[in-house]
């Protein structure tokens, strides 16, 4: 039977639909329309996309992956992300997922860093790599990576600096073979000029035997900022006899005390990094003499946990709340020679006073004994 209008409960009267609401159809059409910009704007990007899981396998990837890493899309999905990774990173990466999992302890989501990635052939090229999380409606957690190739900026920086080091060695060679040399011959004239008046009864034998003084001063100094400039690091031991002397030379000319440790012999067989890791204590020992006032310097080289390990420390003022001229670039400049090593460079306080650099670099295996 029906009912009448004032038998109809309130509640069940059907609300008359806004005419500007969309329908469900119009809400599926915009719905998939914007997954498919979002889909064609990871497809699109240039730089590479890839997603994975809490178990750090793959997700997604995009174009620019294949074209990056030579793989093509399905021989990466479903595997771990380590294999896009050389060692020691990729033994390494999973222990840091499951520890930033339970910890919550960040060391670079949300931080963009720069890494070394490696391709299918095998070739490992740097890296610029973003990594954000998401939580989705699901309560699954994935994580995105960005990564961009850095291998020309790279080779534009590393060209920069090995001309910076001909220039260098170029000012050291001069220096050696003609300022040294010059101030050599200046001083056997003065130490001839000196017998003379000293046999001569003058007074003035006094003076002339300062000056023979400091010009061997000076011929020393110009020997050892020469040698600074043009360090011997041509072979595996090189880099212990490179700091050594830093450490001896930096003692005498700024009457310190400055010490060199090594923890047991360290070998770099590399060359370029033997030259890089020099530059680094060379600018961490001269922050340390002229801006931080300090009176004892300790460099010290070892191997640690697959890595080279360079510190530098001091007991000088530490580290100002605003740099002094000069210091803000050598900072700079520190930074920048770890990133070309494929590693990192901190500097901190030391609890009793001084400051600490430290610079860690990736170490080869050592060779296997025969």
């Amino acid at each position: 039977m029906a009912l009448w209008p004032q038998q109809i409960d309130p509640s069940m009267k059907k609300k008359p639909s806004s005419p500007d609401a969309p329908s469900i159809a119009e809400l599926q059409t915009a719905l998939q329309a914007s997954e498919q910009r979002a889909a064609a704007i990871v497809e699109t990007a240039v730089n590479a996309i890839i997603t994975i899981d809490e178990n750090c396998i793959i997700e997604t990837t995009n174009t620019a992956t294949e074209r990056l890493f030579g793989y093509t899309r399905d021989e990466m999905v479903g595997q771990n992300i380590m294999m896009l990774m050389p060692e020691p990173f990729r033994s390494r990466h999973d222990s840091y997922v499951k520890n930033y999992l339970g910890t919550g302890e960040k060391r670079i989501i949300g931080i963009g860093r720069e890494a070394l990635a490696m391709r299918k052939d095998g070739s490992v090229f740097p890296i610029d790599l973003s990594v954000g999380e998401a939580v989705l409606p699901s309560g699954r957690r994935i994580f995105t990576g960005i990564i961009r190739d850095l291998s020309d900026r790279k080779a534009l920086e590393d060209k920069l600096l090995h001309i910076s080091e001909e220039e260098q060695a170029r000012i050291g060679r001069d220096i050696h073979d003609d300022l040294c040399q010059r101030l050599a011959a200046i001083g056997c004239l003065a130490k001839v000029a000196q017998k003379k008046l000293a046999q001569a009864g003058c007074p003035e034998s006094e003076s002339m035997e300062e000056i023979v003084r400091m010009l061997g001063e000076a011929n020393t100094r110009a020997r050892e900022t020469a040698h600074g400039l043009m360090p011997v690091v041509h072979d595996s031991g090189g880099l212990m006899d490179a700091l050594k002397d830093l450490a001896e030379s930096t003692a005498r000319a700024f009457e310190i005390q400055c010490d060199s440790r090594f923890d047991n012999p360290v070998k770099v067989q590399d060359t370029k990094t033997a030259l890089q890791l020099f530059r680094v204590a060379q600018e961490a020992v001269s922050n340390a003499v002229k801006h931080s006032q300090a009176t004892r310097v300790e460099i010290h080289l070892a191997r640690q946990n697959g890595n080279i390990v360079l510190t530098v420390r001091d007991n000088g003022v530490g580290i100002p709340d605003t740099p002094s001229k000069g210091t803000g670039m050598g900072l700079l400049t520190m930074s920048h020679r770890a990133r070309m090593m494929g590693g990192t460079v901190s500097f901190s306080s030391r609890p009793q006073g001084g400051t600490q650099v430290t610079c860690s670099v990736p170490a080869p295996p050592k060779a296997p004994k025969p």
